[in-house]
């Protein structure tokens, strides 16, 4: 203890009386922490944070300086109603990053799964929802309402539209703006996001095999090359999803989409 605060806490630091913070966590100098927060086992906050509640963080999660987490969504519909921000585990967050709390309209909360690899400067706006072991470079941005499903890479200066999804092991481009959805396992480049190939390095380095990644090029052909309309490419998926889980992934996912997939 320093002057009756754990030594691992700095004693520059702001820390609201309704915090709840696990005896274990580290926090820097000059870091904020304000109103309904809640700090599990393991997390490391570097210096010059500020934290805003409501937001809750798991577990060994490592967030670095100037980090802005949990403020009020960038919505002129916000009227102050009661929104959360909820971190999962092991997420590593770096410098500048901006994570806003839901909306009212939204359901309330912005979510982020496990194991995400956040850089400098990213921004995740109001009522997203990002799976576990997304990759999210330098300056990638998401406006309010968009979801990242689990493996998902974003590359640096790339952004996603309001209300877009990004599916599964998808790669977005560096630069790439997306303002359709992106099905799963789908790589996107150009400006404005256009898809390319599949995401086959990624999926080898997840263990994906010959066959499965076999399978998933198939369906990219059936929906990008075949030169088809979208409704008799989606019946040959369902033919090829008997035999295969990702070609289902990647059909459920066309048939949920509200804004349209990529073409």
């Amino acid at each position: 203890m320093r002057g009756g605060r754990p030594v691992n806490i700095h004693p520059t630091a702001v820390i609201s009386a309704e915090a709840r913070i696990h005896p274990s966590v580290r926090i820097g100098a000059y870091t904020v922490i304000e109103g309904e927060v809640e700090i599990g086992e393991g997390t490391e906050i570097g210096p010059h944070c500020v934290i805003t509640g409501p937001t809750r963080i798991g577990r060994n999660n490592r967030i670095y300086s100037h980090a802005a987490l949990g403020g009020d969504p960038q919505d002129k519909k916000f009227r102050g109603e009661r929104c959360e921000l909820v971190i999962g585990d092991g997420n590593t967050i770096r410098e500048f990053t901006t994570f806003s709390r839901g909306t009212g309209d939204g359901g309330g909360v912005t979510r982020m799964g496990d194991d995400n690899w956040i850089m400098a400067y990213v921004h995740i706006a109001h009522d997203c929802v990002i799976g576990d072991h997304t990759i999210f470079a330098n300056n990638a941005s998401l406006a309010g309402h968009a979801e990242v499903g689990d493996w998902a890479i974003l590359g640096g200066f790339s952004g996603a539209h309001q209300f877009c999804k990004i599916g599964a092991h998808a790669f977005v481009g560096m630069g790439s703006l997306v303002n359709a959805d992106v099905p799963p396992f789908v790589m996107t480049s150009t400006q404005y996001a256009e898809p390319r190939t599949i995401n086959a390095e990624g999926l080898k380095r997840r263990g994906f095999g010959p066959e499965r990644i076999r399978a998933i090029k198939n369906a990219y052909r059936t929906v990008y090359m075949a030169g088809k309309p979208l409704e008799e490419a989606k019946a040959e998926l369902r033919a090829m999803a008997a035999e295969s889980d990702d070609v289902k992934l990647m059909l459920d996912f066309i048939e949920a989409s509200s804004r349209g997939i990529l073409r």
